[in-house]
């Protein structure tokens, strides 16, 4: 698909607050069943392994920090004590929540032994009908299961004769995840980047294939990386969050490394990929509002990288290449939503951009496939998905809409420019995978069931409209059981982020069928600030209007309980990330409207964030928050729904946060102070309240020592 396009789409966010802890599905291992290749480790020397698993085609999401407070200074000064103070303090407040921790999830044991033995049922029986992504290459088949990598002939179906290639295990990497394969044209080499769960970089190992696999090279702190030709590879670093270098590697008899690229901006990040075709890799330069791009051609990888259009402030490209015109998938003209336009390759400046295809208001563009004949564009209208499917010879254009229960794509991996059939698959939080293909000969969508998926067909999915206070129409999506009555009665779940012009993740997870056999409503809202409804969706919910995600909110509850979908007696509200601010801020303008409140490393103290531009990433996040250093007007504007900054002696809702000790994007000094901030503010007014019998609300935080703001595995997932 368009390189780094989903990065793209979604905001161009690679430092944003939210990623989805998406289980990783338990398949077959045939590691067992296959006798293992040896293997010779060369050049092995830099391959500390510092990962982190994500899967490919994945963002990894907002506000990776590494926080210097507490840095020992050594000197005798002040500033040495205070810091030295600060630690202890937050020393201190760690090991008090531990115990309190301790105390509280002791209460718990009996249901949480319960639940776990439910979703580990629920697991066996979903996950295992998925299988792992394959990458076909020519006539043979690449593909990875449980940490070993495996090799096979397209059409041999026949267990005995896949080869294993690669295994974590065996070469010192037991912690990590497989987050990318990359195949070099003629076979003879294979890049992968591992990562663990407590790190945010990655390593790049790369392969000689053959009938004896080696390790030929091993990379650290590697983002990012494309084959230009059969012996050249070109990758981003990434240190201290961001990703602004691009090298090259040679693996030729004159091996060689050299610097391609440097981006001197902090606001921007950049990537590589490598158009459908392999005419092109592609310098992808984002911030989270601008784009710029470079191209290196791979039949000529020595020669300098040309630009194609430079950065224009507020202007969003990204490029594909066909037939010698490149295909620019862009934001430029009216209305600022993304348009497909194209260009001579020889003549690529914006002057010369033709449109070839607009979107319809309100649609969101998920993602984008090229074929050497069609362009296949996967879009959400209202909530609904649909494929357009565009013909390059006969330039008509043929709408399909997808099942009305589907919430979420997930497009199958490197199909061949040359395919006739797409296969992609369909989920949502309550139904597993399905496959599905689009077949360009037939021009229908055929539902593939070449593995058995149990299918749900006692829930129920309702799609609504929440008036905010501004009079402006917001989605909400609704999960129930059918058999369930009276649903006033029944527990509720609200779902939230609002940031980065993400959408909520809605793709499948067993503890939400879990919820919805035991009678709970689930309900996702869309509120602005995320990307449901497009780019200016994003733009009516960040900066100076981050308000209104929070009254969308708001409207969003009040209708739900309105229309008898239960009450805030029975009413929780859960977030991740970014979307701890919505969250946050609905606690202090709004308690009464909910009963518990789960966050997962929440992000609830915006302004002080924003004021500590030694943070990695507070530059580059301006275009998100605003900047309250320069501006006196954004400075009060946070501070007026900050989280953090306002907590009030009021009646609380419970509240339950998980955060971890290594959480780089979220800081846990900052999620400790909170808790704190929150806990004295109930119990301020419950002893300032006379009333018999008050209540008092749980405020418990869960630090994990392992993991991080990233995946992981589905064990920790299902502890957590």
């Amino acid at each position: 698909s368009c390189v780094g396009l989903r990065n793209l789409l979604q905001g161009l966010i690679f430092s944003d607050r939210y990623y989805s802890k998406r289980n990783h599905l338990q398949t077959i291992c045939l590691y067992s069943k296959i006798k293992q290749k040896k293997f010779h480790i060369l050049d092995f020397s830099r391959g500390t392994c510092t990962h982190r698993t994500l899967p490919p085609g994945s963002i990894l999401p907002r506000r990776l920090f590494s926080s210097k407070e507490g840095t020992k200074i050594p000197s005798k000064t002040t500033q040495n004590t205070s810091i030295t103070t600060s630690e202890l303090l937050n020393k201190n407040l760690l090991k008090s929540e531990q115990e309190n921790w301790n105390d509280m999830s002791a209460r718990y044991k009996a249901m949480t032994k319960r639940i776990k033995e439910k979703l580990e049922e629920l697991h066996n029986k979903y996950a295992l009908n998925s299988g792992s992504p394959r990458i076909r290459v020519g006539e043979n088949v690449y593909f990875e299961e449980n940490g070993c990598i495996f090799l096979s002939k397209a059409d041999d179906v026949d267990e005995a004769n896949v080869d294993i290639l690669f295994s974590t295990e065996d070469l010192g990497f037991s912690d990590a995840f497989i987050q990318r394969i990359r195949i070099s044209p003629d076979q003879r080499y294979m890049a992968i980047s591992l990562k663990s769960e407590n790190s945010e970089e990655a390593t790049c190992v790369i392969m000689t294939l053959g009938d004896f696999p080696v390790v030929k090279k091993v990379i650290s702190n590697v983002f990012s990386f494309e084959w230009a030709t059969n012996d050249v590879l070109c990758y981003t670093s990434q240190k201290n969050l961001k990703c602004q270098n691009v090298f090259m590697t040679t693996f030729t008899n004159k091996k060689h490394a050299k610097l391609v690229y440097t981006e001197q901006d902090a606001r921007f990040f950049v990537d590589i990929g490598c158009t459908k075709d392999r005419r092109f890799l592609t310098i992808n330069s984002n911030s989270k509002t601008t784009s710029e791009v470079w191209l290196i051609d791979c039949r000529h990888p020595f020669k300098l990288p040309t630009l194609v259009q430079a950065r224009t402030k507020g202007v969003i490209y990204h490029i594909e290449h066909r037939n010698d015109e490149l295909y620019i998938l862009t934001t430029y003209g009216e209305p600022a939503e993304y348009k497909l336009m194209k260009a001579p390759v020889a003549s690529s400046g914006m002057e010369n951009w033709q449109l070839f295809y607009a979107l319809e208001e309100k649609t969101k563009l998920v993602d984008l496939e090229m074929f050497s004949d069609y362009c296949i564009m996967f879009l959400k209208n209202a909530g609904h998905l649909y494929l357009n499917v565009i013909s390059f010879v006969s330039h008509s254009v043929q709408s399909i809409k997808l099942p009305a229960w589907a919430c979420e794509f997930e497009l199958e991996s490197h199909p061949e420019p040359t395919a006739s059939t797409c296969y992609f698959q369909l989920t949502s939080p309550v139904h597993p995978p399905k496959r599905f293909a689009y077949s360009f000969k037939e021009n229908n969508l055929i539902e593939q069931a070449v593995q058995e998926v149990p299918i749900i067909t006692n829930c129920h999915t309702t799609r609504l409209l929440a008036k905010s206070k501004d009079e402006t129409l917001v989605p909400i999506t609704v999960f129930h059981n059918m058999n369930s009555k009276e649903l006033h009665r029944k527990p509720l779940l609200v779902h939230v982020y609002g940031a980065y012009g993400i959408d909520l993740n809605m793709s499948f997870r067993e503890e939400k069928l879990l919820l919805i056999e035991e009678g709970w409503i689930l309900a996702y809202c869309h509120v602005r600030g995320g990307g449901e409804l497009g780019l200016r969706w994003h733009r009516d919910g960040c900066q100076h209007n981050k308000l209104k995600g929070l009254h969308d909110l708001k409207a969003c509850i009040m209708l739900l309980h309105e229309l008898g979908f239960s009450q805030p007696k029975y009413t929780a509200l859960a977030a991740a990330s970014a979307g701890g601010v919505l969250a946050g801020a609905l606690c202090n303008t709004d308690p009464e409207l909910i009963k518990a409140v789960v966050l997962q490393a929440p992000f609830v103290d915006v302004l002080n964030t924003m004021m500590q531009t030694h943070l990695p990433l507070t530059i580059e996040e301006q275009e998100e928050w605003g900047n309250p250093l320069a501006d006196e007007k954004c400075l009060k504007y946070i501070k007026s729904y900050c989280p953090y900054q306002n907590i009030k002696t009021q009646r609380y809702p419970s509240v339950f946060i998980t955060a971890y000790e290594n959480d780089q994007r979220i800081p846990l000094t900052g999620v400790l102070q909170y808790v704190q901030k929150l806990r004295k503010a109930a119990l301020d007014h419950a002893s300032s309240t006379s009333k018999k019998g008050n209540w008092i609300p749980n405020i418990i935080l869960d630090i994990q020592a392992s993991g991080s703001h990233c995946d992981s595995s589905w064990e920790d997932s299902l502890n957590e």
